[in-house]
């Protein structure tokens, strides 16, 4: 059985690790826990949690770890892993680093079994997520454990990976299909390399090109040029389909997007965005959804986040529109570019001191007053129109 490359190119150690160079490289908290460690023969290392997007090296950092250190390590996925597997282990006289990937997945009981084991020392526990710890890993655990966030793989190291996987592989590629491949891996090193992988191996040519890459994803060519006028079109297309309540419109563009590998961030900001300037006080809710949209796409990522971006857009699109407070807020900008720093109304002033008060900040306000506290120059300015 072959290997598949992203496990062929796994680093074995931080020297060769790509990304995360806030917490890995020369002085960093990382390299500093296992010096630390080593210095205290193994026993000082802390149990950590790893919180980021997929395929960014939770996984590799803690083998790395587990090698450095010379502890037995076992791995183990949330997603297939009773309590008990773990417990099996640790009657066993040795010290252990366990790590278990999606960790979030486990509930608040399975979680509590751990505890005894990682405040005694016997394990080092290393979990990671793709979901936010404050709240998918309980607050017992979590004060016990340092808890480290892994970003999404830049441009730049997703390249030296792509090169690495090339020359493995002993291939080329053209710059259009290295392109559509680090657009389309969306800052996962693992999909970027099994994409990789398997368009080469739809090929004998040593070059490969954008039809090996679109083949390899299942995709066909979409125009969409991330700094050209394609992509103004489709996202101005988008907003607009949303505006007019054209739902099939807004989720062809959403399609449109997320199929030519546009940043799931990106569109869901948008939303957040389009919530209050567009649907505003009709159904305040709006908000709540489009945030928690964006929370979805910085949690879960491509593909899954995809359902996700659907469902709000479905929702936003369905939406009652109201731009009053958009409107409103613009007008009352205007007035401060055209007079500047108005004198705030002397009743309305915060009156800390005794002087102050003796001035007369603050004299005569009431709760519920009927009198502008707009400052005088403006004072029967109306911005706001709610019908």
């Amino acid at each position: 059985m072959n290997t598949p490359l992203a496990d062929t190119l796994r680093p074995k150690n931080l020297k060769d690790f790509v990304g995360q160079s806030h917490l890995v490289g020369k002085g960093k908290i990382i390299n500093q826990l296992i010096l630390a460690a080593k210095q205290a023969h193994g026993q000082e290392f802390p149990s950590i949690i790893f919180w980021g997007p997929p395929g960014v090296g939770k996984t590799t950092l803690a083998r790395i770890i587990a090698s450095e250190l010379k502890l037995e390590y076992h791995e183990f996925s949330a997603v297939n892993t009773l309590s008990k597997d773990i417990q099996k282990l640790i009657s066993t006289p040795s010290r252990l680093l366990i790590f278990l990937d999606e960790i979030h997945r486990w509930n608040k009981a399975q979680q509590d079994k751990l505890l005894p084991h990682v405040e005694s020392g016997k394990i080092i526990l290393i979990g990671a997520t793709t979901e936010n710890p404050s709240f998918s890993v309980i607050a017992p655990l979590l004060s016990r454990s340092r808890v480290f966030t892994l970003k999404q793989l830049s441009a730049a190291e997703l390249t030296e990976i792509l090169d690495r996987g090339l020359k493995k592989l002993k291939r080329k590629i053209k710059k259009n299909a290295r392109e559509f491949i680090l657009e389309s891996s969306n800052g996962d090193a693992r999909i970027l390399l099994t994409t990789l992988e398997i368009a080469a191996s739809l090929t004998d040519k040593t070059i490969l090109d954008i039809s090996n890459a679109e083949a390899a994803l299942q995709r066909r060519a979409l125009s969409f040029d991330k700094h050209g006028e394609e992509f103004y079109n489709v996202i101005s297309a988008f907003i607009k389909s949303m505006r007019a309540g054209q739902v099939d419109a807004t989720l062809y563009y959403l399609a449109r997007m997320i199929e030519a590998g546009q940043d799931p961030l990106y569109i869901a900001r948008r939303m957040v965005v389009f919530a209050s300037e567009d649907i505003g006080l009709a159904q305040p809710t709006a908000l709540v959804v489009a945030n928690e949209v964006f929370r979805a796409c910085e949690t879960i990522g491509y593909p899954e986040c995809a359902i996700n971006l659907a469902h709000g857009a479905a929702y936003l699109t369905n939406a009652k529109k109201d731009r009053s407070a958009y409107n409103a807020y613009f007008a009352a900008v205007d007035d401060v570019h055209k007079f500047g720093n108005l004198p705030v109304p002397i009743k309305i002033r915060n009156a800390p001191t005794k002087f102050m008060k003796s001035e007369g900040y603050g004299k005569g306000y009431q709760k519920y007053d009927k009198e502008s506290y707009l400052p005088d120059k403006i004072k029967n300015k109306k911005y706001f129109n709610n019908g």
